[in-house]
């Protein structure tokens, strides 16, 4: 995968969009206004309704970005507001630092696969359950940022509740467990309906399930082809072993020191100001003072012999 998106980023990142973050804000705030205006126009016209779009209304697979924010009426409102502005402003926070730490074509890539993943999960649910309302827009990619986001910067600490301190990397598995509830809890009630011969209904609760398991998916490859897999790959865990091997047995031989002059035999023991380099010109591992480095007469092999 990450050969795959290198390649890709040499033919087209010339075409990637800086920033994009803003402009995925935009279409949220969008779907925010659409909410208070009237968020029946979204599931009439401009949702991910598969049938609508095999019959010509193409404009939706692209409209479905939209998706209405869910205020609350009464005094739940001024609070569904506040959080609206703390999520704009996560939502700010996390994009920006994810385009600096993956590139401006890779950030880019995320929301595009993210957007043609959820097309396909449309269509396959179509396909398996003939539901054509895919109830979940675009949120789920939203609050992946945050997953990603925290691979990023683990330890970094927000305040939880405006009050207790807490790291990021805790906060991510306590809101992946609460996605993996959702995707079990509304797979069961899905498949409850389906089993009443509800299954269009069915096929709108298990979307829910389907967009959250696209939008995880959606982060464990960007993260997995994010990784430095060589740390792990079989010879560098065999170099790494053989090179503590032999500070070990450096280490044993010296009576506990790292470092030992192949000239005056002292070590960092002796005198811990001392420097300690190898000879890129001897033939095999010796290593000097700062005293004898540049002063030793270098050891050759056909010399030895």
């Amino acid at each position: 995968m990450n050969q795959l998106l290198n390649k890709l980023e040499r033919k087209f990142g010339r075409y990637a969009v800086p920033d994009l973050i803003k402009y995925i804000i935009v279409l949220y705030c969008a779907g925010a206004a659409l909410g208070l205006i009237n968020e029946g126009i979204y599931y009439r016209y401009l949702s991910l309704n598969v049938d609508a779009v095999l019959h010509g209304q193409v404009w939706r697979l692209v409209t479905y970005l939209i998706e209405p924010y869910g205020f609350n009426g009464g005094m739940g409102f001024i609070v569904s507001i506040l959080f609206f502005a703390i999520q704009v402003n996560l939502f700010f926070l996390f994009g920006r630092s994810l385009e600096q730490a993956w590139g401006t074509f890779r950030f880019n890539m995320y929301f595009l696969s993210g957007w043609f993943l959820n097309i396909v999960a449309a269509f396959i649910l179509y396909g398996a359950m003939h539901s054509v309302y895919y109830m979940s827009g675009f949120q789920y990619i939203y609050w992946s940022m945050f997953f990603a986001f925290a691979a990023e910067n683990p330890n970094m600490e927000f305040l939880f509740w405006f009050v207790l301190p807490i790291k990021v990397k805790w906060l991510a598995i306590l809101d992946a467990a609460y996605l993996l509830y959702n995707v079990f809890a509304n797979a069961v009630t899905a498949f409850s309906y389906l089993e009443k011969g509800y299954s269009a209904q069915a096929g709108a609760i298990f979307s829910i399930s389907l967009a959250i398991l696209v939008a995880l998916g959606n982060f464990l490859i960007y993260f997995l082809s994010s990784r430095n897999y060589r740390r792990i790959s079989p010879g560098d865990i065999r170099r790494r072993q053989r090179f503590k091997k032999q500070v070990h047995q450096a280490e044993k031989k010296n009576g506990g020191a790292r470092h030992r002059c192949a000239v005056c035999g002292r070590t960092e023991l002796d005198d811990e100001t001392l420097d300690f380099r190898y000879c890129s010109k001897c033939d095999g591992n010796y290593e000097y003072c700062s005293d004898h480095l540049f002063t030793h007469q270098h050891v050759r092999k056909h010399d030895q012999s």
